[in-house]
């Protein structure tokens, strides 16, 4: 018995020590979402959420499994309804922000290091960023789906849709005062021979 409590002990230990700190998690979710927030030309609304989700997936992390796990799974849904199509494309096509963590000898590291001086901002903190203390990506159904349709997968092919038909439109019609034949009759009178016919509907050569 004493030595399943050790055991159980020293799993908690384990993950505590591999689970990002909330004040740790804020910082670099702060940081790669300026990141975001500049390369992918953001508004205000979508640097909010962009937080939000990324500070999600940070303080979900207990480990090496979770890096591309459910959690990095539920940030790329959310992201779908916050990006716009292009944005989720060249968001996918930069691997330090699609898969911007890794967890290498016992330690996190994150990809948008390699690219960006630590401590440079390109923008204010977004007003969520001392409110907001995480849990979105714990509820049923993504909590963005408000914002607008999701972005189409990256490898979905682009729809194209066949232009309308031109539209003719009907040529006036035309009186003779002297007969009283309009030019919409004799269209009607004309078979399809390519004879007419008269008032009295007689062929005509």
């Amino acid at each position: 018995m004493k030595k399943m409590m050790i055991l159980a002990v020293m799993m908690v230990m384990t993950i505590s020590a591999n689970a990002m700190s909330y004040n740790a998690a804020k910082n670099e979710a702060l940081f790669l979402s300026d990141k975001m927030a500049y390369e992918l030309n953001l508004t205000a609304a979508q640097y909010e959420a962009v937080y939000e989700i990324n500070l999600d997936y940070l303080m979900s992390l207990n480990g090496h499994a979770d890096v591309f796990g459910i959690w990095w799974n539920r940030r790329n849904a959310d992201l779908r309804y916050v990006l716009d199509s292009w944005q989720y494309d060249k968001y996918v096509a930069l691997s330090h922000f699609y898969r911007p963590v890794a967890w290498k000898a016992g330690s996190w590291t994150f990809a948008v290091y390699a690219h960006y001086k630590r401590g440079h901002f390109y923008n204010d903190r977004p007003k969520v960023y001392v409110t907001y203390k995480g849990g979105h990506n714990r509820i049923h159904g993504s909590h963005y789906a408000h914002m607008h349709k999701p972005a189409a997968p990256h490898h979905a092919p682009a729809v194209h849709h066949p232009a309308p038909a031109p539209h003719h439109p009907k040529a006036p019609v035309k009186v003779d005062k002297r007969h009283g034949i309009t030019n919409h009759t004799l269209a009607n009178n004309t078979p399809r021979h390519g004879h007419s016919r008269s008032t009295s509907g007689r062929l005509l050569p």
